[in-house]
């Protein structure tokens, strides 16, 4: 998959991306991320990316035109999504990270900076996304955040698939407490049930597990999960 990041700030991707699975998946080219500068597509001496709003405010505002033309210099695969990083946009969530993994094989990704960006580059973007109900200093944290994402569910990312499905949100659920050795810890013993062997008896716990957690930490999530049911009447 092809990911195109358009950002004042390409260095700011650098490392996280020669890091862990991210860089081990960029290496075996599962992924590749290419970053393109909105600056070096201005065409004044001062390579001005930003400028006052129109009817006045506090800061500055990213000019749509080095952002299109950012975006139009890019190549143009088939199954494509351009996304703008914008507190007003989607929260991201797993069902969103599974549908980009899935159904498209180009990503771009803006970058907003400053105030935000002039309302016109909605225009190029197929759908807004948010990391959450709350203001950060630039689009480039967010973008990671939905880089690492999407990369991780690609097929070949993770060592072993099976641990996919088995994590928080894959069934609308919290995932259950984990443990490792010592068995005992300070005061803290593992749960028995756990060191049964009882593999069947183990699931009945995990599940359980889940649905106390999902319920005592995300009443929203439980709610959600318990509305997906199917119902029990005949």
């Amino acid at each position: 998959m092809r990911f195109d990041l358009v950002t004042l700030f390409p260095d700011f991707f650098t490392s996280p991306l020669g890091s862990g699975l991210l860089g081990k998946a960029l290496t075996r080219q599962i992924a590749a991320v290419h970053c393109t500068n909105p600056r070096d597509f201005t065409s004044d001496k001062h390579h001005r990316v930003d400028d006052e709003p129109y009817g006045g405010g506090v800061g500055m505002l990213m000019k749509p035109e080095p952002i299109f033309a950012a975006v139009e210099s890019l190549p143009v695969l088939p199954r494509r999504a351009v996304l703008l990083m914008t507190p007003q946009g989607e929260p991201m969530h797993q069902a969103m990270f599974q549908q980009l993994a899935i159904d498209h094989d180009q990503i771009v990704i803006i970058c907003g900076h400053y105030e935000g960006v002039d309302e016109r580059v909605l225009h190029l973007a197929t759908r807004e996304v948010s990391l959450g109900d709350f203001v950060l200093t630039c689009g480039e944290i967010p973008a990671l955040a939905l880089l690492n994402g999407v990369i991780r569910l690609l097929p070949g990312t993770v060592g072993k698939a099976e641990s996919l499905k088995a994590e928080s949100f894959e069934d609308g659920l919290l995932d259950y407490p984990q443990y490792t050795r010592p068995s005992i810890f300070r005061e803290w013993a593992v749960p028995d049930v756990l060191l049964s062997g009882n593999h069947q008896a183990i699931a009945q716990w995990r599940k359980k597990q889940q649905l106390e957690r999902t319920r005592d930490r995300r009443p929203d999530l439980y709610a959600q999960w318990l509305e997906a049911q199917p119902s029990q009447e005949s």
